[in-house]
């Protein structure tokens, strides 16, 4: 009998690692320049927490999440997004009564049930980031622009292009409410299922739909900043302001929604733009959520924050064919002659892997010829050979991989010797 993954995951096999391991020293790298710290949140949370902070009128709830019960006969959902468990963590631990803004940034697996495609998964890699405790759009500002310097950090500065949009205030949202009913009254018949009960729910979410997107009614339909009060508007102009001040480009799109009913005010997206990279271009998503702290049972709270991708973002770096990768060459590669010479090196590798270098040897009684052939193809830089000469008078022949020169070295001379080389 033999096994498979489950339809809409994969394998990160040993030569592909790499590629991730670069990614994610970046990410990590950007969340300390930031001053965002890791928050691990658990993979699995109460199935209430997912359905009341996303809405049960968004796709991800409503088709999309994991939902089981466990033995207990608990409700539990395998997160489909990472800012409802952290916004949890928040409050249950009363992170809020910490001063000023706080910055966290997770990165780990989330879960999905839907189709899978090209660059989406059943479960998915995200890096994701919050920050709560700021009303300020200069904060709104920040959080695009870290998004972006992530981006920017991995090559793809030029081929993406920021999507800005304003969900408004409570009191915006209800005027835009009634525009958008009074709008779809006329087309409701034409809608398809799904949006003929988000017409009655929660109108707003017919504008995130795939199916209608290109749909006379939907091309026409009313524009948010149209119906966003003073202060909202002037809340939203300030971050164009902000964006535009410190020369993140940005482009507005009075159709963008995200997927999650907690949003308030800014949303964006930071999609791809590179030929052939195909339809779903979006690589980060987020915006600002005033309400869910509050909702969620903490204390008012104003927050914001952005989800990205991994697997999206490694395939726009293969479109715009840009290569980054951990480098996976060995410092040092033994070839132990005999067995006493086995066991020398093996205490040679304890020595040199405490001092942080890379070691790899080769156990086997093949032709040294070979040996040295699979030194090759762990990109070995230099090579031992470990002999009964070697072991006698404890002096190491180390071959240079790049220009094949050949030294002599003592072994207590050995470590310093090859530090001072990689």
């Amino acid at each position: 009998m033999t096994f498979s993954k489950p339809k809409g995951t994969y394998d990160v096999l040993p030569d592909e690692s790499g590629k991730w391991q670069f990614v994610e020293s970046v990410v990590r790298e950007v969340a300390r320049v930031y001053h965002a710290k890791e928050i691990r949140t658990p993979i699995f949370e109460s199935s209430e927490l997912y359905h009341r902070a996303a809405g049960e009128t968004s796709d991800v709830v409503s088709k999309e999440t994991y939902d089981f019960e466990d033995r207990g006969g608990r409700g539990i959902t395998l997160r489909p997004e990472g800012t409802a468990g952290v916004v949890r963590s928040f409050i249950e631990n009363k992170s809020y009564v910490k001063s000023g803004t706080q910055k966290m940034f997770y990165m780990g697996p989330m879960f999905r049930y839907e189709r899978q495609q090209k660059g989406r998964y059943r479960q998915h890699m995200q890096f994701g980031v919050e920050a709560f405790g700021s009303d300020s759009p200069s904060t709104d500002v920040e959080i695009i622009a870290m998004a972006c310097l992530v981006l920017q950090k991995l090559g793809l500065d030029r081929n993406v292009k920021v999507k800005l949009n304003s969900l408004g205030s409570d009191k915006s949202r209800a005027l835009y409410r009634e525009a958008l009913i009074h709008h779809f009254e006329a087309h409701k018949g034409s809608l398809c299922s799904d949006c003929q009960v988000r017409f009655e729910k929660n109108p707003l979410r017919i504008l995130d739909c795939k199916k209608d997107a290109d749909s006379e009614a939907m091309k026409k339909a009313p524009a948010m900043i149209d119906h966003l009060v003073s202060e909202d508007l002037a809340y939203f102009n300030a971050v164009k302001k902000g964006l535009k001040e410190i020369g993140v480009v940005y482009e507005y799109d009075q159709h963008l929604v995200r997927g999650f009913d907690y949003y308030t005010h800014t949303i964006f997206e930071v999609q791809a733009d590179i030929p052939g990279f195909g339809a779903q271009t979006t690589l980060c998503g987020g915006g600002r959520y005033d309400k869910l702290v509050e909702e969620l049972g903490g204390p008012a709270t104003p927050g914001i924050g952005f989800g990205m991708g991994l697997e999206r973002v490694l395939l726009a770096l293969e479109a715009a064919h840009i290569s980054h990768d951990v480098a996976d060459a060995v410092d040092l590669f033994f070839l132990p002659m005999g067995e006493d010479a086995q066991i020398l090196t093996l205490d040679m590798m304890r020595q040199f892997r405490a001092e942080g270098l890379s070691c790899e040897a080769d156990f086997s009684d093949r032709k040294l010829k070979a040996r040295f052939k699979l030194a090759d193809d762990h990109h070995a830089k230099y090579t031992v050979v470990v002999g009964d000469d070697e072991r006698a008078t404890q002096m190491f022949k180390v071959k240079d991989a790049k220009t094949g020169e050949q030294v002599t070295v003592k072994r207590d001379e050995l470590v310093k010797f090859i530090q001072g080389r990689v």
